[in-house]
């Protein structure tokens, strides 16, 4: 039986913005068990890169409870998060800005160990940074060489060596392949994948590629305007999408089947604006089956076994 490695309990992040309060992950709550990897998807500005953030203690939440191997790390400072950040790293969208320009790439490898302690002598650092980029497949020739010297997929792979350093158990996938060239995605996705198998590390993985997320997970959140609105297995969501919102994403999926055209569900209407918004779904606006039913608070339900969706007509929907 799958072990639980972090568990989140209706998790909010607000900003304070001019125009009132932007709830960017607003009563989100999930699992995710050891070894296994969540994707996350939706359009820009759902909060899915802000709910990896807030995970991660890089943005504090607002209300909520975040638990890693049943223990709350909610509110943790100091030398507990020090610790706990030992366990959960984070790979960023962005190898270049990501990375120090100053320092070398062995040099950028061994500061996570500098920082941590555990190391009795430079001599040992120096063989762990040597064995982490062996493992990510930087090249001798490269290793004191500076980020610039290397293209995205070379710097993205010192990224994932980085964060690799101190044996998280954890990583936050912030859209790692999204700035590649699409000849090297394939084997940054792949070297991810590997690393798992052999370090048994689980992953959040964040992305606007319905084809990538299908790959490398096992189950799938999506997203809209900061709430779930629905989360099942990979295989079942794409088989069976219940919510209109998710079925709408799958129909964009470009397709090389020349007798199996391409049926995209256009959505129309205006986004609603996560400032302040009103009680009900918010995907309400867009959706062509929305009724004076979906302007009350929406619930996340267990429509199937283990597939849940936040739709008050969700079954009325799919039996058309």
């Amino acid at each position: 039986m799958a072990e639980e490695l972090i568990r989140v309990e209706h998790l909010k992040k607000y900003f304070k913005v001019p125009a009132g309060i932007n709830h960017a992950v607003d009563d989100v709550s999930f699992t995710i068990n050891k070894g296994e990897t969540l994707g996350v998807v939706g359009e820009s500005g759902c909060g899915k890169s802000t709910l990896g953030r807030t995970l991660i203690h890089l943005l504090e939440p607002t209300d909520g409870k975040m638990y890693l191997n049943g223990q709350d790390y909610t509110n943790i400072k100091g030398h507990e998060l020090k610790k706990m950040r030992e366990k959960v790293q984070i790979i960023f969208q962005d190898p270049y800005s990501s990375l120090n320009p100053r320092l070398s790439i062995d040099s950028t490898v061994m500061e996570p160990l500098k920082r941590s302690g555990r190391f009795g002598s430079k001599a040992e650092m120096k063989e762990k940074a040597e064995e982490l980029m062996e493992m990510v497949g930087i090249d001798e020739r490269l290793r004191e060489a500076y980020p610039h010297e290397l293209d995205g997929g070379r710097r993205q792979r010192v990224c994932i060596a980085r964060a690799l350093a101190l044996n998280p158990e954890f990583i936050v996938c912030d859209e790692p392949v999204s700035a590649l060239d699409v000849s090297i995605q394939a084997s940054v996705l792949n070297l991810l994948m590997d690393l798992q198998d052999k370090m048994g590390m689980a992953y959040m993985f964040v992305t606007h590629d319905m084809s990538v997320v299908r790959h490398i997970s096992d189950h799938i959140c999506v997203m809209y305007l900061g709430q779930l609105v629905e989360k099942s297995a990979t295989d079942e969501l794409f088989e069976a999408p219940l919510h209109p919102y998710t079925k709408a994403l799958l129909s964009a999926i470009p397709t090389v089947d020349i007798h199996k055209p391409m049926q995209r569900i256009q959505l129309k209407g205006v986004i609603t604006s996560p400032i302040d918004p009103k009680p009900g779904c918010r995907f309400a606006a867009r959706c062509p089956y929305a009724t004076e039913a979906c302007q009350q608070p929406q619930q996340l339900v267990e429509v199937s076994k283990d597939h849940f969706v936040s739709c008050c007509r969700v079954k009325e929907i799919n039996a058309l």
